[in-house]
Order: C-alpha cells, then sequence, then structure tokens
C-alpha cells in the first residue's frame, strides 16, 4: 500500500454551512498583472503565473496550473479579498477549455482547482448556472477513476481531490439541481468501479463519507442510485470485486435507517406488485435479500412480511425461490429470524408439506444447517422432518437421512433420539437407495461415537442400538440388504483393518453386548458366507474334474446358486459364466483363489490375494467395470477377512482374562459372566465356519479351563466347540485327548441333558475307539435306571437315546430291552407322583415335575432309537406309534389315572405329537403311519395350549423347510385357520409362503426333482388336506353351515398362498384334482356312507372357493392329477359322481353370507405396516408366559400395525393357560363407540359336554375365570344361557340347545378320546363373543358406517404404505424371512375382519387388565 503525502493532514474547522478554515499559515504574495477574460472580467492569477490558454504547450499548462492549484490549497474561507480577486480565475478554470481538455494531468489538475474553489466559497459556489454545476461535478466525477491506480505518479493528486471533497462534502451542492440524481449515480458507479484491494482504509473511509452524506442529507434514494448500490451485492458482481461489496455492505449498514424505506419500496414494487420493470436487478431480488439480510436485518423490517405473502404464491416455481431464501436467511449462523419473526418461521415450516415436490425437497436440505447451526429449532424440525420421512418422493426421504446423519456427524446432541429414529425406519425402505443411505449413516455414526468414542460414554449409550438394528437388517430377503450389512460389518462394526488383537477385542465385546436377534442374524451372515465359500470350493474342484456333461450340468448348478449370492443374480449370471471361464483358462488364477479360500488362508493372505485377483481382471482401458465390481462382491463375501488361527487365539486370551477378571469387561459396558458366556457361544459359532483355525494346544488348553467352570452353558459350548474342531486332537495332542475322554464320560453320566448330548456327539467325532469309549457310557447307565429317582433319569436317558442313535449296530439290541422293561413298562405307563391341580395348562420348565421331564426324555429316547435303526424289521415302530398315538388319544394321561397335572399333559401331548412327526422324516416310518396317526398328529397344532401349538407349528415348519418332511405335512397349516390368536394364523401363514416358495424354487434348480413331483409340488398339498378337514373331529354334519365355514375358511388359508400366482395354470390343475377326488372313496373308511360324503362335501366347498376366487380354474389342466393311494381308492371305472354335496343357497352362505365371530384370516389380511405409526412392543415371557417363538417375532422398528393394534399376542395367548394377565370385559347400555382393531380375549365358553369327538371335558380351576359380566347387566335374550365360567381357546364349541349347559352338568358323559382342541366361546344370543363382542342384533345397522369407516381408514393406510413406507421384519430369524408384501395381499375371504371389536348404539366396551 502506498504512503500517501501528509497533504490533506491540515487541522480544518468548521464554520458551519459548509464554510471551513484552515490553521495554516496564510501565503501572501502580490498578484500577478491581471489579464481580460472573454467576459471582459480581469483574471488575477497567483504571482508567477502567466497566463493560461489554449496557445500554450499542456506542458506549460500543467506547469501553471500546478502553481495555481498550489495557491487555492492554501487559501482558506476566510481570505475575502483572495476569494474576490480569484473569483475571476475560478470562473475560467470552469471553462470549457479545461473541462475538455484531453490532457489528463490538466484535468486532474483543474479537478483539485474546482475542489478546493467550492471548499473556498462555501458555502455558495461562484458558479450559478446549474448547466455549468452539472458539468463540473460530471467533470470531477470522471476524474475520480484516477484512483484505481495506486500505483499512478498522480494518484497522491487523486487522493487530495477525494479527501477534498469528502471533507467539504462539495456533491450537497447538487441537491439544488433537477437532474443531481444522474451525477450521483455517475459518482456512485465511478467510486465502486475503481474501489480495489490495493486501496488503504483512509480511500475507503473518504469514499464512505463521501457516498453516505449524499444518501442522508438528501430528500430520498431513487430506485437508479440505489441499483447502483444494490448491484454489488448481487453474486456475480460480489465475486468480480470483493472490494466494491465491502464498500457497499459498509455503506448500507452506516445508512440503514435513511435506506431503509427505499429498499422497502423497491421489494415491495417487485415482490408485491409485480412491477419486474422497475429495476434491472428485478430478478435478483432473492439474492438482494439473502445479502441485505447477513448485512444488516433491519434493512429488511418491511420486507420481510412481504416474504410471508410470497410463501403462499400459487406459483410452485415462486415459492420455490422463497424457499430457498429463507432457507438461508433462517439457516444463517448468527441468525435470530426465527425467534424474531415467529409468524414467518410457522409460516415457511408450512412450506416442508408443499404440494410442489421440488418445495418439500429444498425445504428438508435446510433442515441440516438449522440443525447445526440453531440446536434451538430443532424441535419445531422434528415433527415435520417425521412427515417427510413417509414422503411419498424417494429423493425427500432420502435427504431427510443425509439431513440427520450430517448433523449428527458434526456433533451427536444436535440430533435427538427422534430424529435418530426416523432414520431407523427408513432403513427398511421399500426403496434400496434411502436404505442404503440409512444403513451408511448409521454406521458411520456408531463408528464414530462408539467404536473410537469421540464424545464420551453418553453418546455412546445414544447410538448404542444401531449395532443391533444394523444387524436386524440381514433378516430382509434383497441380497442387496445381506451385502451392505457384510459390507457395514467389515468397516464400520468391526473392521477388518485393524490389528489383529484390537480387531478380535472389537468383535468380543460386539458379540457380548447384541441382542439376541442380532446374534442370531450375525451367526447367519457367517453361515451365508461360509456357505459360499463351500460353494466356490466346489466349483474349483469341478475344474480339475475330467470335462463331461454331467460335470458341465453341475458346474452350471453351482453358477447360478453363486449367482444368486450376488447383487442383481440375473446380470450376475453372466458375470459368473465369465468369471468361470477365465477360472478355466488361467490355472494362477485358480491358484490364488483356492488359497483364498482354503481353510488355512490368514486374513493378510486373503487381503493380498483380493488384490491380485482384481489387478489380474481390471482392464485399464475400461475405468468402470461392471465384471469386476461383481468379483471384487464375490471375493468381498468369501474372504476371511475377520478371522484366521491368530484371531481364534487372540480371542480365547480375551476370554481368558475374562475367566481371571483382568480384563476390561466392566469398561465395555458387559459383566464378566456375560463376556464369558458370549466369548464361549462366539467361538461355538466360529467352529462350524472356521474349525481349523481353533487348532492348537492353547485354545483348547483354554477350552478345557472352560469345561471345568460351573457355568452350564459354558461347558456346553466348550464340548460343541471339541465336536466341531477337535479331528486332529487325537493324533496331533495326545495329552488334550487324555485330559477331554474323562471328562466327556463325566458330563455324559451326569451333566446337563445339553451337555449329555453334546459329549455323546463329540466321542463320536473326535476319537477313533468310539465304540469302547460309548460303551462305557452305555452300560453303566443302562443298568443304573432308576424310575424312583427321575431327577436321575433324565442325563441318562438322553445319553442312552443319542448313544443308540449314532451306533445302532453296536446298541439297538441291548436297547431293546431297556425299551421294553423299563421306559415303556416302568416309566411311561406308570404314574408314581401326583400332579399339581392348580389348573394352568402350561408351566415354566423350571416347574415342571422330574418325572414328567423323565417321560418327556423317554419319548424322545424312543424316537432315536428307531432313527438309529431305520428299519421296521422287529415291528417296534409300530408299537412306538401305537404308543404315541394312544398318548394323544388320552390327552396325554396315558394311564388315565388323573394324577397327573394339566400342564404335564400339554408337555407329553407335545412330545407325542413331535414324536410322531420326527419319525415321519424317516421313509421307512413314514411308510406305517396310518391315516388315523397322521390326523392325530396333526390336530396337536389345534390344542387347546398355547405354547403346545406354537411349538408344534415351529418344528413342523422347520422340518419343511428342510424338506424332511412328506408334503402330506404341510396340510396340517390349513388347520391354524381355526387359531384364534392372530400371531398363530400369521405365523402359520409366513411358514406356508416359505414352503411353498422353497419348494418351487427346488424344483426350478433340480431338473431331477420332476420325477418327485408327488412329494415337491406344493399343489399336491391339495389332497391331503381335503383328506384331513373330511376328518376333522368337528366337522361332524356335512349340511351344517357353521361346520362348512369353518371348513371353507380352512381350505382357503391354504389355497389363498398356493393361488397368488397361477404358475403352469395352477388353478386349473387343484380344481382338476379336487374333481379326481370326488370320483373316488375313502381309503381310511371305504364303505362308510358318512364318510365318504364328508369327503366329497370338503371336495365340493374346495370347487366352489376355487371357482370363486379365480377365472382361470377353468381352463384344461396341464397334467392329469396323481392322487395318494393312501388316502384315496383308485377311481372305479363305472363310478361317477356329479351330485352336489352343498346346495345353492349353502354355496351363497358360504361366500357372501354373514362372517362367524372368530376371525379366522383378520391379521394376514390386513395391511401390517402404515405410515408413522408407532413401534410395537413385545411383551416379555415373564409378563406374557408365552414365549413366543423368535420365528415370528417381529422385531421391525417400524413396527407391525396390526399388531399393535390386537391383544391377541400378549393377552389371548396368554391368558388362556391361566397365568397371566387377566381381562373383565362388561358392557354397558350407554352410547356408540366404536373401538377398533381390539381383539377381546376369546377365553371363554359355556360349561357342559359334547359327545362330539374333540371337545374339551369340563373341568373349573380357581382363578380361570378371566371373562366377567356385571350381574345387573341383562342380555337381549333374557332366556339366553348365562357366559360360563370354565374359560377356553381356540375353536368355538357348537351351539346346544337352551338349557345344555344344566343338562349336561349332572349327566356328563365322557367325551371320546382325541385331540385338546383350542377352544373359543359359545356363539350364543346373550353371551359376550370371543373375539368379538356382539351388540343386540336390532343395532347392527349402527355398525355400518363405523364399518365403512374403518375400511376407509384401511384403504388409506394402503395408500400411504406404498409411498415410502417401511418394508417389515416379518420374521426375527433369516431362515424365516418372508416376502414382506405377500403377508398384506387381502384374503377376498367372505369373513370380515371380527377380530375389529364394534360396540353398537346403545353400549360402549369397557377393557380392563388386571393381574391375576
Amino acid at each position: 500500500m502506498l504512503h500517501l503525502p501528509e497533504l490533506h493532514e491540515r487541522p480544518v474547522e468548521d464554520c458551519g454551512e459548509g464554510k471551513f478554515i484552515t490553521n495554516s499559515t496564510r501565503m501572501d504574495f502580490p498578484a500577478t498583472q491581471p489579464k481580460p477574460a472573454a467576459d471582459g472580467k480581469i483574471i488575477y492569477y497567483p504571482p508567477g503565473v502567466k497566463e493560461i490558454t489554449d496557445k500554450i504547450t499542456n506542458d506549460e499548462v500543467v506547469k501553471r496550473l500546478k502553481m495555481v492549484v498550489k495557491t487555492f490549497m492554501d487559501m482558506d474561507q476566510d481570505s475575502e479579498d483572495e476569494k474576490q480577486q480569484y473569483l475571476p480565475l475560478a470562473l475560467h478554470l470552469a471553462s470549457e477549455f479545461f473541462l475538455r481538455n484531453p490532457n489528463k494531468d490538466v484535468r486532474l489538475l483543474v479537478a483539485c482547482c474546482l475542489a478546493d474553489i467550492f471548499r473556498i466559497y462555501a458555502p455558495e459556489a461562484p458558479y450559478t448556472s446549474h448547466d455549468k454545476l452539472k458539468d463540473i461535478f460530471l467533470f470531477i466525477t470522471r476524474q475520480l477513476k484516477g484512483l484505481e491506480d495506486t500505483k499512478s505518479p498522480q494518484f497522491n493528486r487523486y487522493f487530495y481531490l477525494l479527501e477534498n471533497l469528502a471533507w467539504v462534502k462539495s456533491y450537497n451542492i447538487c441537491f439544488e439541481l433537477e437532474d443531481c440524481n444522474e451525477i450521483f449515480i455517475q459518482l456512485f458507479r465511478t467510486l465502486f468501479s475503481v474501489i480495489n484491494n490495493s486501496h488503504n482504509q483512509k480511500v475507503q473511509m473518504h469514499m464512505l463519507d463521501l457516498m453516505s452524506s449524499i444518501i442522508m442529507e438528501g430528500d430520498g434514494v431513487t430506485q437508479e442510485l440505489l441499483d447502483s448500490i444494490l448491484i454489488n451485492l448481487i453474486p456475480a458482481h460480489k465475486n468480480l470485486n470483493k472490494q466494491a461489496f465491502d464498500l457497499a455492505k459498509v455503506l448500507l449498514k452506516r445508512t440503514v435507517q435513511t435506506i431503509e424505506p427505499c429498499i422497502a419500496n423497491f421489494f415491495n414494487q417487485v415482490l408485491v406488485l409485480g412491477k419486474s420493470s422497475v429495476s434491472d436487478l428485478s430478478e435478483h431480488v432473492f439474492d438482494l435479500i439473502q445479502e441485505l439480510f447477513a448485512i444488516d436485518p433491519h434493512l429488511l423490517l418491511s420486507v420481510m412480511p412481504q416474504l410471508e405473502f410470497k410463501l403462499k404464491s400459487n406459483d410452485g416455481e415462486e415459492r420455490l425461490a422463497v424457499v430457498r431464501l429463507l432457507a438461508k436467511l433462517f439457516g444463517s449462523k448468527d441468525s435470530d429470524l426465527a425467534t424474531q419473526n415467529r409468524p414467518l418461521w410457522q409460516c415457511f415450516l408450512g412450506r416442508f408439506n408443499d404440494i410442489h415436490v421440488p418445495v418439500r425437497l429444498e425445504s428438508v436440505k435446510f433442515a441440516s444447517h438449522c440443525l447445526m447451526n440453531h440446536p434451538d429449532l430443532a424441535k419445531d424440525l422434528t415433527e415435520y422432518l417425521k412427515v417427510r420421512s413417509h414422503d411419498p418422493e424417494e429423493a425427500i426421504r432420502h435427504d431427510v437421512i443425509v439431513t440427520i446423519i450430517t448433523a449428527g456427524k458434526r456433533d451427536l446432541s444436535l440430533v435427538n433420539d427422534q430424529l435418530l429414529g426416523f432414520v431407523r425406519e427408513r432403513t427398511l425402505d421399500k426403496r434400496w437407495r434411502v436404505r442404503k443411505e440409512a444403513m451408511m449413516g448409521l454406521a458411520q455414526l456408531y463408528k464414530k461415537y462408539c467404536l473410537h468414542a469421540e464424545a464420551g460414554k453418553d453418546a455412546a449409550e445414544k447410538v448404542s442400538w444401531i449395532k443391533d438394528k444394523l444387524l436386524h437388517i440381514y433378516y430382509q430377503n434383497s441380497i442387496d440388504d445381506k451385502l451392505l450389512v457384510e459390507k457395514i460389518f467389515a468397516q464400520y462394526l468391526v473392521p477388518h483393518n485393524l490389528e489383529t488383537e484390537e480387531r478380535m477385542k472389537c468383535l468380543y465385546y460386539l458379540y457380548a453386548s447384541l441382542d439376541p436377534n442380532a446374534v442370531k442374524a450375525l451367526n447367519e451372515m457367517w453361515k451365508c458366507q461360509n456357505m459360499l465359500r463351500s460353494h466356490v470350493r466346489e466349483l474349483l474342484d469341478l475344474h480339475k474334474q475330467p470335462t463331461s456333461e454331467a460335470n458341465s450340468a453341475a458346474m452350471f448348478g453351482k453358477l447360478m446358486t453363486i449367482a444368486k449370492n450376488l447383487p442383481d443374480p440375473g446380470k450376475a449370471q453372466d458375470f459368473v459364466k465369465k468369471f468361470n471361464q477365465v477360472l478355466g483358462d488361467d490355472e494362477k488364477l485358480r491358484s490364488q483363489l483356492e488359497l483364498l479360500i482354503s481353510p488355512t488362508c490368514s486374513c493378510k493372505q486373503a487381503d493380498v490375494c483380493v488384490r491380485e485377483i482384481a489387478r489380474k481382471l481390471a482392464n485399464p482401458k475400461q475405468p468402470t467395470n461392471p465384471f469386476l465390481e461383481m468379483v471384487k462382491f464375490l471375493l468381498e463375501r468369501i474372504a476371511p477377512v475377520h478371522i484366521d488361527s491368530e484371531a481364534i487365539s487372540a480371542l480365547v486370551k480375551l476370554m481368558n482374562k475374562s475367566i481371571e477378571g483382568t480384563a476390561d469387561d466392566e469398561e465395555e459396558g458387559v459383566s464378566p459372566d456375560t463376556a464369558i458366556r458370549a466369548g464361549l457361544e462366539l467361538l461355538k459359532v466360529l467352529s462350524f465356519t472356521h474349525p481349523t483355525s481353533f487348532h492348537s494346544a492353547e485354545t483348547y488348553e483354554s477350552l478345557l479351563q472352560c469345561l471345568r467352570m460351573e457355568d452350564d452353558k459354558v461347558a456346553e459350548a466348550a464340548i460343541q466347540i471339541f465336536r466341531n474342531t477337535g479331528h486332529k486332537i487325537e493324533t496331533d495332542l495326545p495329552q488334550i485327548r487324555s485330559t477331554l475322554i474323562p471328562i466327556l464320560h463325566q458330563k455324559a453320566k451326569r451333566g446337563t441333558p445339553h451337555q449329555a448330548k453334546q459329549a455323546v456327539h463329540c466321542i463320536h467325532a473326535i476319537f477313533s475307539n468310539k465304540e469302547v469309549q460309548l460303551a462305557q457310557i452305555f452300560e453303566p447307565l443302562s443298568r443304573s435306571l432308576n424310575a424312583d429317582v427321575p431327577e436321575q433319569l433324565i442325563t441318562p436317558l438322553v445319553s442312552l437315546g443319542h448313544i443308540s442313535m449314532l451306533a445302532p449296530d453296536q446298541f439297538a439290541s441291548p436297547m431293546k430291552s431297556v425299551v421294553a422293561n423299563f421306559i415303556v413298562k416302568d416309566l411311561l405307563m406308570n404314574d408314581r407322583s401326583t400332579g399339581e391341580k392348580n389348573g394352568k395348562l402350561w408351566s415354566p420348565d423350571e416347574e415342571v415335575s422330574p418325572e414328567v421331564l423323565a417321560k418327556v426324555q423317554a419319548i424322545k429316547l424312543l424316537v432315536r432309537w428307531l432313527l438309529g435303526m431305520k428299519n421296521n424289521q422287529s415291528k417296534s415302530a409300530n408299537s412306538t406309534l401305537r404308543l404315541l398315538s394312544a398318548m394323544l388319544v388320552s390327552e396325554g394321561d396315558l394311564t388315565e389315572q388323573k394324577r397327573i397335572s394339566k400342564s404335564d399333559m400339554s408337555r407329553l401331548r407335545l412330545a407325542a405329537g413331535s414324536a410322531i412327526m420326527k419319525l415321519a422324516q424317516e421313509p421307512c416310518y413314514h411308510e406305517i403311519i396310518t391315516p388315523e396317526q397322521f390326523q392325530l398328529c396333526a390336530l396337536v397344532i389345534n390344542d387347546e395350549c398355547y405354547q403346545v401349538r406354537q411349538i408344534f407349528a415351529q418344528k413342523l415348519h422347520k422340518a419343511l423347510v428342510k424338506l424332511l418332511l412328506p408334503l402330506e405335512y404341510m396340510a396340517i397349516f390349513a388347520l391354524c385357520a381355526k387359531d384364534p390368536v392372530k400371531e398363530r394364523r400369521a405365523h402359520a401363514r409366513q411358514c406356508l409362503l416359505k414352503n411353498i416358495s422353497i419348494r418351487r424354487e427346488y424344483i426350478k434348480q433340480n431338473p431331477m426333482a420332476n420325477e418327485k413331483l408327488l412329494s415337491l409340488l406344493p399343489e399336491y398339498v391339495v389332497p391331503y388336506m381335503i383328506h384331513l378337514l373330511a376328518h376333522d373331529p368337528d366337522f361332524t354334519k356335512p349340511q351344517d353351515v357353521d361346520q362348512l365355514r369353518d371348513v371353507k375358511e380352512c381350505l382357503w388359508f391354504m389355497l389363498e398362498v398356493l393361488m397368488t400366482k397361477n404358475e403352469n395354470n395352477s388353478h386349473a390343475f387343484m380344481k382338476k384334482m379336487a374333481e379326481n377326488i370326488k370320483l373316488t372313496r375313502d381309503a381310511q373308511s371305504p364303505d362308510e356312507p358318512k364318510a365318504n360324503e364328508k369327503l366329497y362335501t370338503v371336495c365340493d366347498v374346495a370347487l366352489c372357493v376355487i371357482n370363486s376366487k379365480s377365472a382361470l380354474c377353468n381352463a384344461d389342466s396341464p397334467k392329469d392329477p396323481v392322487l395318494p393311494t393312501k388316502f384315496f381308492t383308485q377311481p372305479e371305472k363305472d363310478f361317477c359322481n356329479d351330485r352336489n354335496y352343498i346346495s345353492e343357497e349353502t354355496r351363497v352362505l358360504l361366500l357372501t353370507g354373514k362372517p362367524k365371530p372368530t376371525g379366522v384370516l383378520g391379521t394376514v389380511n390386513k395391511p401390517l405396516s402404515a405410515t408413522g405409526r408407532r413401534p410395537y412392543i413385545r411383551t416379555t415371557g415373564a409378563e406374557t408366559g408365552s414365549n413366543i417363538s423368535v420365528n415370528s417375532e417381529l422385531s421391525s422398528s417400524a413396527g407391525n400395525r396390526s399388531r399393535e393394534q390386537s391383544s391377541d399376542i400378549s393377552e389371548t395367548g396368554v391368558s388362556e393357560n391361566d397365568e397371566n394377565p387377566v381381562r373383565i370385559i362388561s358392557v354397558t347400555p350407554a352410547k356408540t363407540e366404536p373401538v377398533k382393531n381390539k381383539e377381546i380375549n376369546s377365553d371363554q365358553a359355556t360349561q357342559g359336554n359334547s359327545t362330539e369327538r374333540g371337545k374339551k371335558r369340563p373341568a373349573t380351576a380357581s382363578g380361570t375365570e378371566n371373562i366377567h359380566q356385571k350381574p345387573e347387566e341383562k342380555n337381549v335374550d333374557e332366556t339366553g344361557p348365562s357366559l360360563a365360567a370354565k374359560t377356553r381357546r381356540g375353536r368355538p364349541p357348537k351351539p346346544e340347545p337352551q338349557g345344555a349347559t344344566a343338562k349336561n352338568e349332572e349327566t356328563s358323559k365322557p367325551p371320546v378320546r382325541g385331540r385338546k382342541r383350542a377352544a373359543v366361546s359359545q356363539e350364543s344370543p346373550g353371551s359376550l363373543e370371543a373375539g368379538n363382542a356382539k351388540a343386540p342384533k336390532q343395532q347392527d345397522t349402527a355398525k355400518k358406517p363405523a364399518a365403512a369407516q374403518r375400511q376407509i381408514d384401511l384403504q388409506r393406510s394402503q395408500v400411504l404404505g406404498s409411498d415410502g413406507d417401511s418394508l417389515l421384519e416379518i420374521d426375527s430369524s433369516p431362515e424365516y424371512s418372508q416376502n414382506a408384501m405377500d403377508l398384506f395381499k387381502a384374503c377376498g375371504s367372505s369373513q370380515e375382519d371380527t377380530e375389529d371389536t364394534e360396540i353398537a348404539e346403545g353400549g360402549f366396551l369397557k377393557v380392563k387388565r388386571k393381574l391375576a
């Protein structure tokens, strides 16, 4: 910066009215010879200055003018004589000769003189002509352009000129001119154009003084003058000349009070009146508002209300522009606009719900800056972000996540739990882009605040749920989701690039702190990766074999399997084929891949192999290589990036530290016991996937130490690890072997049942002399069996059962005598103790009597013994099946001495049913199971005890999904339509979906399966289902409409899933099967007319359902169905059965009639989720006692709507066993108050017996009454039966004549033996019905509007659900995950969702809960 001379640093005194006097010494000098001017006046020049005319040279003019400048510079306002003397000279200097002089030096000197003249002659200028004044000031303004070049020799004079003008405020003279605005505009433009970064502070201050005086002392600022200032704020100009922007900024701040009305007028003209022609800056109004607000909000005091008006504009683009502007104003760091102008803030928040998508998008983007700069506004934003997180537009939902995560990464305290909850919900969004953003965002937060602990323990605790949630996503069906979870696990949860010890510590404590479902997901992830490794290993093995057609077919199948484990399986198939070709041609690549998947590959080697393979496949000419990306996906899934021998050793050391108490367990937030148990479980899982990595003496020594611990679970896990990994212990580690054998013997004889099982299997797996070892266990145990001490029987029975199964050749014969003499005769056929008569249908494991536990293990022993033999030469299987059937017929009380409790009978029924199902998995035993025994087994799924139904259904599904059970057992799920609990029905339907999809996929993937279609094709379940329903104990009267409705619901429960798609014309195929059955007889009772009539009636109901639901069923069947001869006779040649077994009236009733009270298909037919619903919170096992299976548990963060709304799960499934919360329901005639989505506990039934098979015998236990009716309340039908005290679940007993209850109490008949059905309340005129509290019939019409409203609400929820709603986590285990949307397809059943309780006009429902 140049140092300016001190020409201007003279003390100046303001005399008022523009007069200034300097205190410097006046220069007195004699005047020179006067020269006549053009107008006749004599011009006096300063001494030594000759006349200045156009006759002399420019240099001489400059020389003489410098002396004149010096003279005027030294004059002050009090020199009256001099002022008068030099007045002609002052006038002469304003002549055209000087003002138009081409020499810039001349013009500069003249301008300096004129500036001094205005100072000296102030307040009156010597120039009286307005035109002359205008010319002079325009001339002076033009000279100010010289300020631009600070390096010019003349810059000091330009600065003097500026200083003089600013101090004297010379331009104020122009206010008297009519066209002064032109001068001011020119001045402002000049000053803004010349200012640059080489000017010092004094230059800027003089410019500001000059301009601010014009603004503040004038009558107003014209639009043109305002434009000359505001134009410097526009981004384009701002970027060109930052100093001009700063100058304008300071000028506006200084003149805010004066210029604000002018600014307000400008924006009013443009924004409100729409007069864009008033200024060239009209199109930049929003940029200007932003800049002006940043300069001083007071400049816009009158403009903000105009913005509120524009926010409500009908033009979407205009609203968008205003939203963009206000987003910047509200979000800027130091802005307090939101608190100062609440109406505008609220109006702006309303734009979050704007109909115009870009407006909503812009609003959401703003929220991130607002959260970071104004945490106090988070509460206002939360509700609006909640709504936008369910926006139909994918981009908006995506940006909501970005907004929250960005703020969270800046500082976790900026985002509250509710905002993080929105991101959590979006991890289940239907769009992959949104799901991915949510998952990656949460992973980044977890790594920053939990793994690196950047914000302390409180922050880590706040996001500790993230790890569980991310792993839960592995349950989803999408392969993209699974791959992303694997990537997140490897990069964020347990970063693979950490050192081994640090990485294993991270994994150790992560595993210990995961919830059970997340643990299962992580285990499943490792299992899937290991399975893919095995597929690749098998592919490489195929490459080693000689080329053949069979080899090519096997290779193709393996490639298809591998492709299904990669993103976009369709495209992946082509890439995998290409990769296979490369493998075939490149032996080095094959060797690298073999090393990568070898059990001994270390993590470091794996990293090198992956890079090497990728390098070989990379193509430098192709920057984006989808083939390479797909191969990388494959390599990332199969590469052991976490676990190797070194990692296992590190894990074992960590566990040892926990055992010794020297670990950091408490600091990591887990107890030592939890850490040890979780560590053993982790090692157990890894022993399946990486068994070779365990083979070291150090690892096995630590496991032996765990075997000696008192914790049963720890010891059990340690044994299982030995079983999985100890194949080389006998040869390589004899010392470990000698220590292990006695421990295993001790566990097999006196350990827990689980330990005994694992010990026997461990001995069988790892020792070569297993026969000797097992005999040393078998013989003492078989001799010491004593039924009088059942507590000591359980472990021996487990060991004996597994020994006989693993070594049948050695122990089958000795076991036969044990079975005959002890198991059956002494143990199962005797009741030595009397059970507790507490009326409960189920008790926790710890409350079950030792005798019953021993009997359950005895039943399992029988099954294991038979499964080991795998033949029925001795007819032992027939005897066993008869014994199991007898146990089912006797309801679990085989001796019928009534000494056994209800809960123990439930345990034995479950054991018997499961045993038959287990035997059916072996073909030689399946053949001898009679239809009657199959039906008894099937009826267990309708047991009166909730837990029996639940556990049996899980076992059934598990065996079916692995294709272990014959197809006929899938028909059992049709009976689940009668289950009163929505949870169970929904689970059954999921199981059906899974089973059917697996069978269809298996048929597609295995060409050989076409030869076994009878046992694989899902549609072939129809004849088994028809036969099973024809023999349903509740189906006694073929013409009874209620019974037929039950049959129809069971049929549709299965057919609905089968008919989802008409694959290969399957609808016509199923119809053909039903028609063909009518041409056969019931093989179970071929000569019994009633049995055949029931069979044909069920066929007609099935045909009725198929015809009503499908227009495609009338086509020709692609193939002729084959009916199972075990259940149907061969059709007779001359037999023709064209009779209709259900009347037309009955047919109409079945399809369109009034639904029955118990909603059979309610749960599965309603949308299970709607936008913005609160999550469903599952009650714990301790609260419910029902121990809901994880196979059907919903762990979705978004929640399950129907579960939330119904009380089935926690109430109905619980209080049926009389050990949990009881609901008291009363009906009071008062007013209409519909109660939606509440299912009344179906634990009531009328007393009395029925002689029909399957009815529950009467028994009243204390504490079983869970539904009461107030004595003063009256039923509509005063003569109707009173509400029974006996509570039941399940199927409703059939109506009895009035008064039958009392009669049955007096003369009760013993029921025919069979299953115990889940009973519901009797449907009677005056009783409160289970599952649907009914109002008097005459008020039914009052229900219709409410029902219609419910339908509207459901439709609305479906619409919302279709736009951005969450996919559901249908299962809590990947094994049972299903396509979520299949669960929501409308059933189309004539039965409406009567689970929704609505009380008509004249009554309202009171529901109370009471803990028993």
